[in-house]
């Protein structure tokens, strides 16, 4: 399903790869050597996608939705290589993180190169309205680390604030990508109104489904392991409803799993059996088709196209993938 939606804008998608590269060149070798070991590792690129298939839609009569979409990439690269130093994450897409692959210091040092890199190009562009949300969303982000950070190891983590560190972290740059590429097409305000909604319930529909994976995906195919947000001490809706439906000894345990230090694999094989055997995951799976079908409403007054079609279909990759 996702390359017939990639292939709707394969031309694009390919300038927009090609651009990537151009824009990691820096007289600093190691910033070239890192940036490119990210774009290699490959990855899905939906978000760069979605900027792509809004601007297509909304009628784009002009070449800026391309850089547009790099932006994109890249700060959502920048903050994968912050994320994997705060998590001290070893392994992303089946391979090393770049934190493991080189050290911390680098990590943090090329995403701060890439995030500024990013802000280049959309001066570049030169749309205030659009300068101005990009800047608002990774203020957004930044907030919905911290707020994660904080929320890390609490044994009394609640739905709320799960989902305010979803919408914060990982939608809000879906949405973005969906309202700039209207913005950027000349769409009149309903439409970029409806088009931030619907990068906003997409992105949520895609976090759900990722923390439902993290339980019950399978670690080859993701290129991850399996219970890595578990060992992270990240409280999940997953392990929420878990824990709002378990017996106490099973509640006594997840509370100490999420307070480990660090967490022995019987204890987590454990914890991941209990989350398994409830109700979580398809509770989970549920909350994320709501959100799915939030998103499939607000194409509603987008005209007919290839476009509109890929869009729908980009929905229904992001509730029934399994990676």
């Amino acid at each position: 399903m996702y390359q017939h939606i990639r292939s709707v804008v394969e031309q694009d998608f390919t300038a927009v790869n090609q651009f990537i590269v151009a824009q990691l060149h820096s007289e600093v070798p190691l910033v070239e050597n890192i940036g490119h070991y990210i774009v290699d590792a490959g990855g899905k690129r939906l978000r760069p996608l979605l900027v792509l298939l809004a601007a297509r839609a909304c009628g784009v009569e002009h070449g800026k939705h391309i850089p547009l979409a790099a932006v994109i990439e890249f700060i959502h690269t920048a903050t994968l290589l912050h994320d994997d130093v705060v998590d001290m994450s070893t392994l992303r897409r089946g391979r090393p993180t770049v934190n493991a692959q080189w050290n911390n210091p680098s990590s943090v040092l090329v995403g701060d190169f890439i995030y500024s890199r990013a802000f280049q190009i959309l001066v570049q562009i030169g749309d205030m309205q659009i300068m101005k949300i990009m800047a608002d969303t990774t203020n957004k982000i930044a907030e919905g680390e911290v707020l994660q950070l904080i929320s890390k190891s609490n044994p009394d983590a609640n739905r709320e604030t799960y989902m305010q560190v979803i919408q914060n972290k990982t939608a809000i740059l879906f949405q973005a990508a969906a309202q700039c590429g209207a913005i950027l097409a000349g769409a009149d305000q309903p439409t970029q109104q409806s088009l931030l909604r619907y990068g906003m319930h997409l992105g949520t529909a895609f976090q759900l489904i990722d923390d439902v994976l993290d339980y019950d995906g399978d670690s080859d195919t993701m290129g991850k392991n399996l219970g890595d947000d578990l060992a992270e001490g990240k409280p999940t809706l997953p392990l929420i409803r878990a824990m709002e439906n378990a017996s106490s000894s099973e509640l006594a345990m997840i509370k100490q799993s999420l307070t480990a230090e660090e967490l022995p694999q019987e204890t987590l094989s454990a914890v991941i059996d209990i989350v398994r055997s409830g109700d979580s995951l398809d509770y989970t799976r549920q909350q994320a088709e709501e959100q799915a079908n939030a998103a499939r409403a607000c194409l509603s007054n987008l005209p007919d196209s290839s476009y509109l079609d890929a869009m729908q279909q980009l929905v229904d990759f992001s509730v029934q993938r399994s990676s």
